[in-house]
């Protein structure tokens, strides 16, 4: 599975994306997100407060609930704003 992290999300994790092989026990973007705070220490203070993360996967936007797959692209960024 191909993950992308934008805006702050990228700078605290220290990369723009990488490839994981999916465990069996994650079934949705919601579980994604407690398990790479597992990955390491900066991944784990960067998805600290999950409920500001925002979640796509295949480029749509999604609920912490919604199902994902190995072959899924999934992307976390922060609330955007706009003025």
């Amino acid at each position: 599975m191909k993950i992308l992290y934008f805006a702050w999300l990228r700078s605290k994790i220290g990369v723009p994306a990488e490839t994981i092989d999916l465990p069996a026990e994650v079934a949705t973007a919601g579980d994604l997100v407690e398990w790479l705070k597992t990955r390491s220490p900066r991944h784990a203070e960067a998805l600290a407060n999950s409920k500001v993360v925002k979640v796509a996967v295949n480029q749509e936007h999604v609920p912490y609930d919604h199902p994902i797959t190995a072959t899924d692209e999934v992307a976390l960024f922060p609330p955007v704003t706009g003025g």
